[in-house]
């Protein structure tokens, strides 16, 4: 029998955003730019939060594009689409765990090398295009950290999508940044980045257990909710 749950759908979302909002990756990136740019801290302010806006931007529109393309696809098959995706992300759940024991063997789900030294060359260009630009990048490279929950977020709402799903992708993006909002605001009143990335350093194993610890719930969740054992009305 299936279990009705009529917005506990909210508390997933939620609980979803708060956890990816503290991805390692997007901080690190974050604090890269930072460093780049904090010797005049007006500048250092007005380039961080453009930054931050057009992050999240790009993850809404990304979101937005996503939930219309799985709601195109056939009743048919939707089901077996949402047990692959709930795999899928139960394995990338898995890897992130194995990362809080051993980081750094074997897979790991992070920014390319290759990418993060593209990212450290775009950030030598601080015009507002550039900024925006860096911004859209860093959310399409930053997918190996922080797809998982966004793509199990994005696949609850496609069940159910309506102005209140809406409403609930536009608060996980909001949650997403805020983190960043609250660095950016720390350096511009004193904080150092140094301490900044101590905090970052320190605290990064403890970052990928829970988002291990949240994938694979969301992988489940999506594979219960595809063969009917929980409906989100």
């Amino acid at each position: 029998m299936a279990v009705e749950a009529s917005l506990p759908a909210i508390g997933t979302v939620l609980g979803a955003a708060v956890i990816d909002s503290i991805n390692p990756c997007a901080i690190g990136v974050f604090i890269l730019l930072m460093s780049v740019t904090v010797t005049k801290k007006s500048r250092m302010f007005r380039i961080g939060l453009l930054y931050i806006t057009a992050i999240f931007v790009t993850y809404l529109l990304a979101g937005l594009g996503l939930i219309a393309f799985l709601q195109r696809i056939p009743i048919s098959i939707a089901e077996y689409i949402s047990i692959a995706v709930g795999t899928l992300i139960v394995l990338a759940g898995i890897v992130e765990i194995k990362d809080f024991f051993w980081y750094g063997r074997g897979i790991s789900l992070a920014i390319p090398e290759k990418r993060v030294k593209q990212i450290h060359e775009y950030t030598k260009n601080m015009s507002t295009p550039g900024i925006i630009m860096l911004g859209a990048f860093v959310a399409a490279v930053e997918l190996p950290c922080t797809g998982g929950p966004y793509l199990a977020v994005t696949l609850l709402l496609s069940q159910n999508f309506n102005f209140t799903a809406f409403l609930l992708l536009v608060l996980y993006n909001l949650i997403f940044v805020f983190p960043l909002l609250v660095i950016l605001t720390m350096v511009y009143f004193g904080t150092s980045l140094h301490a900044i990335k101590e905090w970052k350093h320190k605290n990064r194993a403890y970052m990928r257990l829970a988002m291990g610890l949240l994938l694979v719930s969301l992988g489940w969740l999506l594979m219960l909710i595809a063969n009917g054992t929980i409906n989100f009305a």
